[in-house]
């Protein structure tokens, strides 16, 4: 991965992240942390 594609996917994220926050608040962030959580361990497990 180069640095400027990391750039854009960091930006993209970031923005995704803040437009939730805007329109939806923050309760949406606690169940997507714990998601990812699980889907970090579940990817380590089939690695």
């Amino acid at each position: 991965m180069t640095d400027r594609l990391a750039l854009y996917l960091g930006l993209a994220i970031f923005a995704a992240l803040v437009g939730d926050l805007l329109l939806f608040g923050a309760e949406h962030l606690i169940f997507l942390g714990k998601k990812l959580t699980d889907l970090i361990e579940w990817l380590a497990f089939w690695r």
